[in-house]
């Protein structure tokens, strides 16, 4: 966990470098802009890992008896919905430069008494931008892996891809240069579907966690092969019963419950909390030590 912290905090430190360089040239291109905020929601993730790390490690209170866990999650699905709305805003003003037509100017700069084009330090920059998120994403994919946090795991992909935008953006000032003045919005629009996709993806991965799923693979929305280990243990030991798993945060619960009696009845719950409550309470579970024996 500790060295996730580190990469974290080293993401913040280098993306901040990269965000100050490229709005000192980033100029009237569209596609520096975009990359630029993209960089800047790339401090989204490596930010809200650490604060959800430190909620989740405070202890469980009268109010939430179940502790702060699921932090992780709410975490995971503030940082996706940020991303598919810049995203989304973003594809629409590319596309909306396109159709306009609007023809965007790269000036030049003064450096030692000589004119230089601003796109070759837009090159540079953009150049960049591109090495520290590379290496942080190869950095952060097998940590997010062993401490099972999905937050991490998103963003070492976004790191990892970041070469992306570079290249969109630098073929788009290319482009600029050869007289092409739809490549900077093309460029654009390239690097807004990608942050467009990356934030959707994201969000329907949190959604299911916050909504009980099941748990799901790092890299994919299928169900995590754990759950029919842990299920296959647990049947084994208790004989026939129904076995439900699900995501807490980066943690799994499991819940056995007899087959013939799945809920609690109606009977019992009015018995415990009243007639006019009693079709709120539908599970009552036991927590067993692991020095208890086996009880179904």
């Amino acid at each position: 966990m500790r060295r996730a912290e580190r990469l974290a905090w080293l993401s913040i430190v280098l993306l901040s470098t990269i965000i100050l360089v490229m709005a000192a040239v980033m100029g009237g291109s569209q596609a520096m802009q975009t990359a630029w905020v993209e960089d800047m929601l790339s401090l989204l993730p490596p930010v809200v890992f650490l604060i959800a790390l430190k909620l989740e490690r405070k202890p469980a209170t009268e109010k939430f008896p179940f502790g702060f866990y699921r932090v992780n999650s709410l975490a995971f699905l503030i940082a996706a919905g940020a991303l598919t709305t810049m995203g989304a805003l973003l594809l629409y003003e590319a596309a909306s430069t396109l159709i306009k037509q609007d023809h965007p100017t790269i000036g030049s700069f003064q450096l030692f008494g000589q004119e230089i084009w601003l796109g070759w330090a837009m090159i540079a920059v953009l150049v960049y931008s591109v090495i520290p998120p590379v290496i942080l994403g190869r950095l952060k994919k097998p940590v997010a892996a062993k401490i099972a946090d999905k937050v991490l795991h998103t963003d070492a992909l976004m790191n990892a891809a970041d070469w992306q935008t570079g290249l969109a953006g630098i073929l788009g000032i290319l482009g600029v240069s050869f007289g092409l003045w739809w490549a900077d919005a093309v460029a654009a629009g390239f690097i807004s579907f990608s942050i467009l996709m990356d934030g959707l993806r994201s969000v329907r991965t949190s959604v299911v966690e916050l909504i009980d799923g099941a748990p799901r693979r790092m890299d994919s929305g299928k169900i995590d092969p754990l759950v029919n280990r842990v299920t296959d243990k647990l049947r084994a030991e208790h004989g026939d019963v129904n076995i439900q798993v699900r995501e807490t945060g980066r943690y799994m619960r499991a819940l056995i419950e007899p087959s013939d009696r799945p809920h609690v009845s109606g009977e019992r719950a009015r018995a415990l909390i009243g007639e006019e409550d009693a079709w709120r309470l539908i599970e009552v579970a036991v927590e067993q030590r692991e020095d208890e024996p086996n009880r179904t």
